[in-house]
């Protein structure tokens, strides 16, 4: 892919990017070599390569799924300014 400098200048005028104009053309070269290692990266054939969750094959420690603290809901209704057939009551913010 082939960048120009009036590419960078229009995406840096989307991006409400300030590029000072005698940088423009060091900018133009830096993203034309991101863009070149992209492109070889994508040309690497990965069929065969099996997708990793974690690089280091590392397994998560996963807790028990049980209730460990008693249903407080009557309490804390018990102290809320306002509520209604269970359900806390706000004031409206969006008209």
């Amino acid at each position: 892919m082939t960048v120009h400098q009036d590419d960078i200048e229009k995406l840096a005028e989307l991006a409400r990017l300030r590029i000072a104009p005698e940088a423009v053309a060091e900018v133009t070269d830096r993203i034309a070599t991101i863009l070149g290692l992209v492109d070889q990266l994508q040309s690497v054939d990965t069929a065969a390569v099996e997708p990793m969750a974690n690089p280091l094959d590392a397994v998560q420690r996963l807790r028990s799924d049980a209730v460990t603290e008693e249903n407080r809901r009557e309490a804390f209704q018990a102290i809320a300014p306002a509520v209604e057939n269970g359900l806390y009551l706000v004031p409206k913010v969006i008209d």
